[in-house]
């Protein structure tokens, strides 16, 4: 009975990651570059 519940944790908290991953991506926000452009040497150009 633990392991179910343990299991269900775990997927909502992957699927709340990757919706926030996702929501992020359709804002513009890059997962490898913070917004931090003067810290990030010219990647983000």
């Amino acid at each position: 009975m633990g392991t179910i519940i343990v299991g269900i944790i775990l997927i909502c908290a992957v699927g709340v990651i990757i919706r926030n991953m996702i929501k992020d991506k359709r804002a513009g926000k890059s997962i490898q570059c913070g917004g931090d452009c003067k810290n990030c040497k010219g990647h983000c150009h």
